[in-house]
């Protein structure tokens, strides 16, 4: 790389990042999601504005030498890695008596419901302008069914200390079910990007990977925490905190690079990596999770969101059909399947409903479905800018409804 093509990658994460931070904090004082603005500063700067309005100040920025789409690529994968890692910190890992049975009803519905019902949205949508050409079928049903059951733990966590309702039971049982529900979608979707980078798929390899993918997961939460704190007693590390940022992250990709020798999608393998590192009782830990958090969330995962929405093609690529089918069709399910399933245990109606409305806010998990289902050629451009506008649109509902919850004095203790 010469000193002028740095030059102008250099320019382009700048550009990138500024606009990602400003947007972000504007929506963040507007009372809505930051994630949400961070991707609204890449769209700016994408096809579907700066590209559409000034097409050659966009290639000069994006487009300045041939490998510098490859280049930006590598910083969107670091900032994927690195959010998935820092969400693995926050894996609720324990569950109050009391509420394993509320937590254990909003799972079933949350997960069975709406994996059965995303079935209604191929029999309205065609499949073809959802999947992409060649893709494994499978594979497509398992992004479809993820993308109608997800909920974004990052986005309903930012509004749960917005509006103070972080420490009532109502954001504690959804954490607590968003984090079980999310592990086994993350496990299906990578099965579902597993068989479809397989030449040929049969049931073998669906048994194959699936086993591979549940191992890695049992080995990395039975053996990892042990095994770093053999490692940490027998290594002659240093345990500042500095340091122990750079053996934190050794950790992040080694765990990353393992999950992809063993055809695990890399971005399981650095949730798994999060979730070992949050079980680690060391008490300097908290100060390293909390370095490594800041730079992630403040440098790099915008710039990842930056480029989510620079993917975007507004212009040639959304299918305003597909795109509000989808979002009502899976936004019902979803609700619906919860909201129900609590009235018929005997909830308030009202306490139902806001339990059904947090449980759909897809945030960036949606997003990150949307990129990886995409990156690995499972989705059509088309559905990953639906998969997109789904998440924005849930998570901005979501912020305005319990924001209206609670100036209308609702209790979300009970």
């Amino acid at each position: 790389m010469t000193d002028v093509e740095l030059g102008r990658l250099l320019v382009a994460l700048v550009s990138l990042l500024v606009v990602a931070l400003f947007f972000g904090r504007l929506f963040e004082r507007l009372a809505m999601p930051l994630v949400i603005g961070e991707i609204v500063g890449g769209l700016l700067l994408g096809p579907t504005v700066l590209g559409y309005v000034y097409p050659e100040l966009h290639a000069w920025l994006f487009r300045a030498f041939p490998t510098q789409q490859a280049l930006l690529a590598a910083f969107y994968w670091i900032g994927l890695i690195l959010l998935m890692f820092v969400a693995g910190f926050r894996v609720q890992r324990e569950l109050s008596r009391e509420d394993r049975m509320l937590v254990g009803a909003i799972l079933a519905a949350s997960l069975v419901f709406p994996l059965i019902g995303s079935l209604l949205i191929v029999a309205l949508i065609d499949a073809a302008t959802m999947m992409h050409q060649g893709a494994n079928k499978t594979s497509f049903y398992l992004v479809l069914a993820i993308g109608t059951a997800v909920t974004s733990i990052p986005v309903i966590s930012r509004i749960f200390i917005d509006l103070k309702l972080i420490q009532t039971r109502f954001a504690k049982v959804i954490l607590a079910t968003a984090t079980i529900q999310d592990l086994v979608l993350w496990t299906l979707l990578a099965i579902a990007t597993g068989l479809n980078a397989a030449p040929t798929v049969d049931g073998t390899k669906i048994v194959t990977v699936a086993v591979t993918t549940l191992l890695f997961i049992a080995i990395s939460l039975a053996l990892g925490p042990a095994l770093l704190k053999w490692l940490g007693r027998r290594l002659p590390l240093r345990m500042e905190t500095a340091p122990l940022v750079g053996y934190v992250l050794l950790v992040c990709f080694a765990l990353t690079a393992a999950a992809s020798l063993l055809q695990i999608n890399v971005v399981f393998g650095a949730l798994m990596a999060g979730v070992v590192i949050g079980a680690l009782p060391h008490d300097k830990l908290a100060e390293v999770k909390q370095r490594i958090s800041d730079v992630a969330l403040w440098f790099f995962v915008p710039i990842y969101f930056a480029i989510v929405g620079l993917m975007i093609d507004l212009p040639n690529q959304l299918d305003w059909t597909m795109a509000a089918i989808f979002i009502l069709i899976s936004s019902a399910l979803k609700f619906l399947a919860v909201a129900l399933t609590l009235a018929l245990i005997g909830k308030p109606v009202l306490t139902a409903v806001n339990y059904g409305v947090a449980m759909n806010t897809r945030g960036g998990p949606g997003i990150v479905l949307a990129s990886l289902a995409l990156a690995f050629n499972i989705i059509t451009e088309s559905f990953f800018v639906t998969l997109v506008l789904a998440s924005i649109v849930t998570s901005l509902f979501s912020g305005v409804w319990l924001r209206w919850m609670v100036r209308r004095g609702f209790s979300f203790d009970s």
